[in-house]
């Protein structure tokens, strides 16, 4: 009989069983028919149940049938127990859509190879050191001329291609009323080839149209942004737009999949690096490098040759520098060059969130164990209660392993309900944290698709979850002595031994959970409650470009403009916003002494600036109109300590000098509280505020081609005033352009995006690990006081109290609980050691620290412990007795 019959007949046993039944009988009635009596007819043919048994070996496959029984059974069992069996598909439905959920952010961000040719084969360089202040310090970005310098050391053995960071930018496929953003990224004209990509319209621009500065000004738009932005239409091609003072001609369309080596952005447009105004600066670090390994080349020695052409293009460089120290000089060229793989891409929000979801998931990891050794502790407890049914089975000849996998079965039965729950629950908690780091300035775009990676890992992650809680319960049951369970049992103590091991384990891990969540949120309430030394509420901040610049009078018109909006106090100009990310140091020298290693921070700003953002003045005067820089300056309280050492430094003055070794001469006129400059975990740094007015070498007054309005509003919510602010602005004053609309208080939240959800995720965690400990601990207590009653019942028969029923059924769980806390402080200690980078001015060690947690818990081993104590002191002993 084929194969296929025989599995299809597993699942028809009736009819398996009906059609022998009919065939027995025609050979029956045959030897009937034939003149044999019917009695000796029947007899000759034997026992028909055994005669079917023998047939059916070779009509139905045995094991698959075993298996299908195994089902039945467990469905029943389930139903039976429907409370546990709820309980423990929930616990493990949450546990395990926590997992694949957080191994879909871990792959999207971290572990995915992106859609190249040959992955493996991507290298980035970085370099690592000391910074020019002397602390420990890697950067990825290079100037475009050391890496041409690099590219042609590197040939033969790797191809470098060059890409800058992705950027938001301001662009119009029509007229500048038509502003849209975009996201866009300046890449080598081989990297196309490199790659191996192929376009899915047009053409990409080639190495040798990347060679001339400003010569070929091509743009390839991503598949992504032909899809959104133009509806797949292939008259894009030959398209125009504009970018800054650019005009760029659409030449083709990228490959569906491809989105940039940035996971997490998006890029939009692709630009060839030589049209990037700064690919002729040596001085501008704003790319990084890429090298597609040639097949058999060796590493060291590649990135040996490239270190020595860095050092050497960075000497060069270190001749013309002027007014630094020679200390912080030495730092900065003891750099070195390393290649770490990009097989998953680079991005900034890699290095940002690397630590963050590695620490996600080994949360997760963490509350699945809780949930396997809940549901273990059930499944335990309810194999111990079913010991007669498999003495039974053992005494009617099951062997082991029948009994180890109907019980398997029937873990698996769970295992595969909790996945199908789980499965939902991660199709949408991972796009809820993708939002939740994301914002409208910088998007965050990650692929997680539900493709064979993921599918493979929440495979694995069943079979695995299925044998960690299901395996100790198969093997106890089917460990049963026939002759002892019939008899009454085992030792009782024997059988409750393990459940409190992993009870202590259970605390053990929640503990971890719950301290670790704890120190997220210290964290998160520690960043939040700095001093900003201004008031954010009620701040506009309008960023503004003037493509060919305007004079300063222009940049007045257009604040007094913003001043006469109805519901607006104040409004001032700066280079940029307060923790936006961006930075400006240079050297400073004071009365005409040497450079500090130190280096000094530089913000311009218009009069009444810090007015308008609500900065006190210490001392002194604030700027004036007539203040113009290089000349008067306001400082910070921090650069009074660092470079004046305390003294009053007003009617003092420094040295500010450039990379370029221009020299600016500085007169301090005023002190002003101290604020965080670029973010928040940096701490204060030294800063000057210098006028928005300034002068070049040659005296003449420069027109700023970019800045800031800091508009302060008596609306609740700035955000109202937005729209107005954008039309007074724009209608002001010809040639400006509002590119970019934020509050102040978003700035200083985007911060924090990282310890917020840290923190939200860490107290959803310890929760969910409490709850899952909780009912864990509930139920073993429970089952416990089930399988005692007749000894419990003999015990208040016998004069014991309330107290010491209660200390018996506490007694040993209590004592595994302090093991599994003392187990669980140990942990927590090395944990935290991992991820203090995480942290900030928080003590792992702290003692507040220690106790919270295992207060939490202990108070839910309390919570969970009274209903058990209370089935146990209601027990009456004329029940037990007569039962008995």
């Amino acid at each position: 009989m084929a194969w296929w019959t025989r599995a299809v007949n597993a699942f028809r046993g009736e009819r398996v069983n009906r059609l022998l039944d009919e065939e027995f009988e025609s050979h029956i009635a045959e030897a009937i028919a034939d003149g044999r009596d019917p009695h000796e007819a029947r007899r000759a043919f034997g026992s028909m149940l055994r005669q079917r048994e023998a047939s059916r070996e070779a009509r139905v496959t045995g094991w698959l049938e075993g298996m299908r029984a195994d089902v039945v059974f467990g469905w029943r069992q389930l139903r039976r127990n429907r409370v546990t069996s709820v309980a423990a598909v929930l616990s493990l439905a949450l546990a395990i859509g926590s997992c694949v959920s957080a191994f879909r952010l871990i792959d999207a961000l971290l572990l995915r190879p992106l859609p190249v040719s040959h992955p493996e084969r991507l290298m980035a360089l970085s370099r690592e050191g000391l910074s020019w202040e002397g602390k420990p310090s890697t950067f990825d970005g290079w100037a475009y001329p050391a890496f041409q310098r690099m590219r042609e050391a590197a040939r033969g053995s790797a191809e470098l291609i060059a890409l800058s960071y992705t950027n938001r930018s301001d662009l119009t496929f029509a007229s500048d009323a038509e502003m849209e953003k975009g996201s866009v990224q300046y890449v080598s004209g081989a990297m196309f080839e490199g790659f191996g990509l192929s376009p899915s319209l047009g053409r990409f621009f080639t190495a040798e149209e990347d060679r001339v500065p400003k010569a070929h000004p091509y743009a390839v738009l991503s598949y992504d942004f032909w899809t959104k932005r133009f509806a797949r239409d292939p008259k894009v091609i030959g398209r125009t737009f504009r970018l800054e003072d650019e005009i760029f001609e659409v030449v083709g369309v990228g490959p569906k999949g491809f989105a940039g080596m940035e996971p997490g952005t998006a890029t939009e447009i692709f630009l060839p690096t030589m049209m990037n105004p700064w690919s002729i600066r040596r001085d501008v670090t704003w790319h990084r490098t890429l090298a597609v390994m040639v097949p058999g080349a060796e590493v060291e020695p590649m990135r040996a040759r490239l270190d020595a052409v860095s050092r050497g293009f960075e000497a060069e460089r270190a001749k013309n520098f002027k007014g630094l120290s020679q200390q912080s000089i030495d730092n900065y060229l003891n750099q070195h060059l390393v290649l770490n793989s990009a097989r998953a891409g680079v991005s900034g929000l890699q290095t940002d969130y690397r630590g963050a979801l590695t620490w996600l998931g080994v949360l997760v990891f963490l509350v699945l164990l809780i949930a396997c050794a809940n549901v273990a502790n059930l499944m335990t407890a309810l194999a111990s209660a079913r010991a007669r049914e498999m003495a039974l089975r053992v005494s009617l000849g099951a062997g082991r392993a029948r009994l180890v996998q109907m019980v398997l079965v029937e873990s698996a039965m769970l295992a595969s309900m909790a996945a199908a729950v789980g499965a939902l629950l991660a199709w949408r908690f991972a796009p809820i944290v993708v939002e939740m780091i994301s914002n409208a300035d910088n998007p965050v775009r990650l692929d997680l698709p539900a493709d064979w990676r993921v599918f493979g890992f929440g495979a694995g992650l069943l079979v695995a979850v299925m044998l960690l809680f299901g395996l100790m319960p198969a093997l106890r049951a089917s460990a049963v002595k026939p002759m002892s369970a019939l008899k009454g049992g085992e030792d009782p103590h024997a059988r409750r031994r393990l459940t409190h091991w992993m009870i202590a384990a259970q605390v053990a891990f929640c503990f971890l959970v719950v301290f670790t969540a704890g120190l997220f949120v210290t964290t998160f309430q520690r960043l939040s409650a700095l001093p900003l030394g201004y008031r954010p509420d009620g701040v506009l901040v309008l960023e503004m470009v003037a493509p060919h610049g305007q004079p300063p009078e222009a940049w007045d018109e257009v604040a007094s403009g913003l001043r006469s909006v109805p519901g607006v106090t104040g409004v001032a100009t700066s280079g940029w916003p307060l923790m936006n990310g961006s930075a400006w140091n240079d050297a400073i020298a004071v009365n005409g002494g040497p450079p500090n290693v130190e280096l000094g921070y530089f913000l311009s700003v218009s009069p009444k600036w810090f007015e308008t953002m609500g900065m006190a003045l210490r001392s002194g005067r604030d700027l004036r109109d007539s203040d113009v820089l290089p000349g008067a300056v306001v400082v910070n309280e921090t650069f009074v300590k660092d470079f004046f050492h305390g003294l009053d430094p007003v009617g003092r003055s420094f040295d500010k000098t450039g990379d370029d070794g221009v020299q600016n001469h500085m007169d301090v006129v005023g002190v002003v509280a101290d604020a965080p400059y670029r973010n928040l975990r940096e701490g204060i740094l030294p800063v000057a505020f210098l006028p928005f007015r300034r002068r070049d070498a040659k005296g003449v007054v420069e027109r700023p081609n970019g800045g800031t309005f800091v508009v302060r509003t008596a609306a609740k919510n700035p955000r109202t005033m937005e729209q107005e602010l954008r039309k007074k602005a724009a209608g002001t004053r010809a040639g400006f352009r509002v590119t970019n609309v934020r509050t102040q208080q978003e700035l200083v939240d985007g911060q924090m995006v990282r310890e917020r959800l840290l923190a939200m995720l860490g107290v959803f965690f310890a929760a969910v690990a409490l709850l899952l400990a909780g009912i864990g601990l509930y139920g073993v207590l429970n089952y416990s006081v089930i399988q005692r009653r007749r000894e419990i019942g003999i015990r208040v028969a016998v004069g014991a109290r309330g107290g010491a029923i209660a200390g018996l059924v506490l007694r040993d769980v209590l004592a595994m609980v302090a093991v599994g806390l003392i187990a669980g402080v140990g942990l927590g200690l090395a944990a935290a050691r991992s991820i203090e980078t995480l942290f900030y001015q928080v003590k792992a060690s702290d003692p507040v620290a220690l106790a919270i947690p295992s207060g939490v818990i202990l108070a839910a081993v309390a919570f969970a412990t009274v209903p058990a104590v209370a089935r146990a002191l209601r027990i009456q002993p004329v029940e037990i007795l007569r039962a008995e």
